[in-house]
C-alpha cells in the first residue's frame, strides 16, 4: 500500500497557467537555462528529518499529527524501515534527486553504542537498495550530536572527555554510512557547541576542542578515502545561547585561526541568517566571495518570531538574489539546496507536504530565472563596475596591487583636493529589480 496515496504519479510540470496545486508553475526540470537544466543549477533535496521525522510538535504543544509510517510495524527498526519506504516514494513522487538525514533520522539507538551503529549499518543496506533501483542520491550525511541528554553540556566541546569521545565515535560511522551511500557531502552542525554562561566555560578550551575534533575528522576523512564535501552549518543560537559557529564570518575566521579552512566549505541556511541578524544574501556572499560557499539549507524564518521556524521558501526576492549570488560564482559543485523546512504545526495531512515542497521549489524555479536574466542583461554587473571604477587607475590602482602608502595618500590629496559626494542608486537599483520579478 502506498503511504502518499493521493499522488499516483510524479508531480508534473504544467506551467503558470495551471490550476492544479499539485503541478509545478516554473519548476521545469529539463528546461535549460545557460547550459544546465533547472535540475542541474537547483540540486533539491528534502530533508528526512522535518519532511519523515516530523510530527508537529514544538516547544509549547504535544505534537499535532502522526505519519502513517511513524506507527508501521512493530518496534522501532520495523518502524524506521517503512519510514524509509515512505520517504522513497515521496523523494520520488516529487521528483528531487537528492536526500539529506542525520544519522538518527533513519535508524534508532539501540541500548550499547555497538547496537546503534549496528542499527545503521542495517538501515545504510536497506537505503543503498532503495537509491539503486531508483537512482536517488545521498547529497549529504550528518550526525545528530544535539538530541541525546548526554550532549547537554556539548558534543566536541563538552567538558567531560567522554563525552568527546562518543561524539567522535558516533561522527566516525556517520562518515562510514555517508560514503558507503556515495554522499557528496558530510556536514558538521554544531546545535550544542556553544555555551551559556562565561562562569563556567573555558572559551579558549572549548575552541581547541572543537578544531581537534574537526582536525580527526580531516585525517579520518583522507584515511577512507571519502572524496565527499565537508560543511559546517553556521547558526548563531537556539538551543545554546552563544554558538561557535555563529555565523559565515566567525566560522570562516575559526577555520583560518585552526588551519582547517582548506578542508570546509559553508552549508548557508536561510533562517540563520536571520537569527544572526543577517539578511540570507549576506551570509550567501561572505561565504562565496571567499570560494567558501558549498550548499545551501532552503527555507525562512519568521521575522517576527525569535526562534528557528523553518519554513519553506516563497519569498522571491530572496530566492532570486540566492541564485543570483550561487551563478555568479558558477553553481554549487557537489552542493544543493536542501529543504530544511517543515509544515506548520496545523498542516496535518500527508498532502501538505507535497503543496510545501513544490511551492518552495517553483519560488527557487522563479529565482534561477530572474537571477540568470539578471546577469544576462548585465545592468547590475555594469554598474559595479562602474562604481569601482576608480581602483582600476592611478592612485586607486596602487591601492589594490598593494603599493600604495599613506604618504602617497596624503600627496594625492593634496593635489586633487577633497572628494565629492556621488548617489549610490540604491532606490535605482531596487526599483531595476523589481522589473525582474514578474
Amino acid at each position: 500500500m502506498p503511504f502518499f496515496p493521493e499522488v499516483s504519479e510524479p508531480i508534473p510540470f504544467e506551467g503558470k497557467a495551471s490550476k492544479n496545486p499539485l503541478a509545478f508553475k516554473y519548476y521545469d526540470s529539463q528546461r535549460k537555462i545557460g547550459s544546465k537544466t533547472m535540475s542541474e543549477h537547483l540540486r533539491f533535496s528534502v530533508a528526512y528529518w522535518h519532511t519523515l521525522m516530523g510530527n508537529g510538535q514544538d516547544m509549547f504543544g504535544a505534537p499535532s499529527f502522526v505519519r502513517p509510517w511513524h506507527i508501521a510495524g512493530g518496534d522501532p527498526m520495523d518502524r524506521a524501515k517503512a519510514t524509509m519506504d515512505a520517504a522513497f516514494e515521496f523523494f520520488q513522487k516529487l521528483g528531487v534527486k537528492f536526500y539529506c538525514f542525520h544519522d538518527r533520522d533513519i535508524a534508532p539507538e539501540g541500548a550499547t553504542f555497538a547496537q546503534t551503529c549496528k542499527n545503521l549499518e542495517n538501515m545504510a543496506l536497506k537505503a543503498k537498495e532503495l537509491q539503486k533501483s531508483t537512482g536517488i542520491k545521498l547529497l549529504w550525511g550528518t550526525a545528530n550530536l544535539f538530541s541525546n541528554p548526554i550532549y547537554a553540556h556539548g558534543a566536541a566541546t563538552s567538558p567531560d572527555a567522554h563525552v568527546f569521545a562518543h561524539a567522535a565515535a558516533q561522527v566516525k560511522h556517520a562518515i562510514d554510512i555517508t560514503h558507503e551511500l556515495g554522499g557528496e557531502n558530510y556536514v558538521f552542525w554544531g546545535g550544542r557547541e556553544g555555551y551559556e554562561t562565561i562562569l563556567n566555560t573555558n572559551f579558549k578550551h572549548e575552541q581547541e576542542q572543537l578544531a581537534r575534533f574537526l582536525h580527526m575528522a580531516v585525517d579520518y576523512k583522507k584515511k577512507i578515502g571519502f572524496k565527499g564535501q565537508f560543511l559546517i552549518e553556521p547558526k548563531p543560537k537556539e538551543p545554546t545561547k552563544h554558538q561557535y559557529d555563529t555565523d559565515a564570518a566567525t566560522t570562516l575566521a575559526f577555520l583560518r585561526e585552526y588551519d582547517l579552512i582548506d578542508h570546509f566549505k559553508l552549508n548557508i541556511e536561510a533562517n540563520h541568517a536571520t537569527l544572526a541578524g543577517h539578511t540570507f544574501e549576506h551570509e550567501l556572499v561572505v561565504a562565496s566571495a571567499v570560494g567558501k560557499l558549498g550548499s545551501v539549507d532552503a527555507n525562512r524564518g519568521d521575522l517576527l518570531l525569535g526562534w528557528d521556524t523553518d519554513q519553506f521558501p516563497i519569498d522571491l526576492y530572496s530566492t532570486a538574489l540566492a541564485m543570483y549570488i550561487i551563478l555568479k560564482q558558477g553553481g554549487l559543485g557537489s552542493g544543493g539546496l536542501n529543504f530544511d523546512a517543515k509544515v506548520r504545526r496545523p498542516s496535518i495531512e500527508t498532502v501538505d507536504l507535497f503543496y510545501a515542497h513544490i511551492g518552495g521549489m517553483d519560488a527557487f524555479a522563479r529565482g534561477l530565472i530572474i537571477a540568470n536574466n539578471m546577469l544576462n542583461d548585465g545592468i547590475f554587473d555594469e554598474f559595479l563596475e562602474k562604481r569601482y571604477s576608480s581602483y582600476r587607475s592611478g592612485f586607486g590602482e596602487l591601492i589594490m596591487e598593494g603599493k600604495a602608502t599613506l604618504e602617497q595618500a596624503e600627496q594625492f590629496i593634496h593635489e586633487n583636493g577633497l572628494p565629492k559626494p556621488f548617489s549610490g542608486r540604491q532606490e535605482y537599483l531596487e526599483k531595476l529589480l523589481n522589473d525582474y520579478i514578474e
